[in-house]
């Protein structure tokens, strides 16, 4: 049985405005189903080479976030067109040849939408969702539409083996600070008892209106935005079967570098 959540958001800018039924998607697709490929502490120590392709994550969901084969870039998928971000900022239709060694996807089906229409910051955006949240023990899929005052978007260049570990790799990443941008923020809030599967807290990435550019979140503003929410308690891992995987350290502490480069 599906469960619905009711979101009851405590600060005043953030008004809640209707519910959508939950069930499949317009596709005809079941939604309330997460795919994921790999584990983020796996991307943390260092595997970058995907063996899934985006024709097959297709399959699996029309929205999502990840990278892309060699951690080129960021990746975001709407409406079942997946998009690499890379360092320098330029967005690109991926081809569905190219494989991921990360991604996490799901045929969005909003049970939520919230209005934001005083501006808020990110982390206060963050504290009002996690207040309204009946319960933090499910992963929650997000997309957020509207004018954004200010984002700070990150993107990671493209890695030639031996591939350094993550923490590493991000140093070189490409920072972009965009203003009074219109775009679309796409993610998941994931629980911090799955740390190590997933980023711990909230992993989004952005696109403008025109698909030109984006990236990783790492900090902005909202201001006259929609944010839609959807809980999802069906989840769907699937590990690479490569010895780089089953020889990678993945223990605790890989987690806690993801904590320290997401954020």
């Amino acid at each position: 049985m599906q469960l619905k959540h009711y979101f009851w958001i405590a600060v005043l800018p953030i008004t809640v405005l209707s519910v959508v039924l939950p069930g499949k998607t317009q596709q005809n697709k079941p939604a309330n189903i997460l795919f994921q490929t790999s584990t983020i502490s796996a991307l943390a120590a260092g595997v970058y080479d995907g063996k899934i392709t985006f024709k097959e994550l297709k399959k699996r969901g029309d929205f999502g976030i990840g990278t892309v084969n060699t951690l080129d870039g960021e990746m975001i998928g709407l409406n079942g067109t997946f998009y690499q971000i890379k360092s320098n900022g330029v967005a690109s239709v991926i081809p569905d040849s190219m494989t991921s060694p990360f991604a996490t996807v799901t045929f969005f089906k909003p049970e939520k939408l919230i209005n934001i229409q005083e501006k808020i910051n990110y982390q206060q955006f963050q504290q009002s969702l996690d207040k309204g949240f009946p319960t933090k023990n499910y992963i929650y899929a997000i997309r957020i539409q509207g004018n954004f005052p200010y984002l700070k978007v990150r993107s990671v260049p493209k890695q030639t083996p031996p591939y350094r570990p993550l923490v590493e790799a991000v140093k070189a990443q490409s920072v972009f600070e965009l203003r009074n941008i219109n775009g679309t923020i796409i993610g998941f809030r994931t629980p911090s008892y799955m740390q190590g599967v997933n980023v711990n807290g909230y992993h989004l990435h952005f696109i403008t209106t025109d698909r030109k550019t984006g990236g990783h979140i790492l900090d902005g503003e909202l201001q006259n935005a929609k944010v839609e929410v959807s809980a999802i308690s069906n989840i769907e891992i699937n590990l690479p079967k490569t010895a780089e995987f089953g020889q990678a350290d993945l223990g605790d502490g890989r987690a806690a570098e993801v904590d320290r480069i997401e954020r």
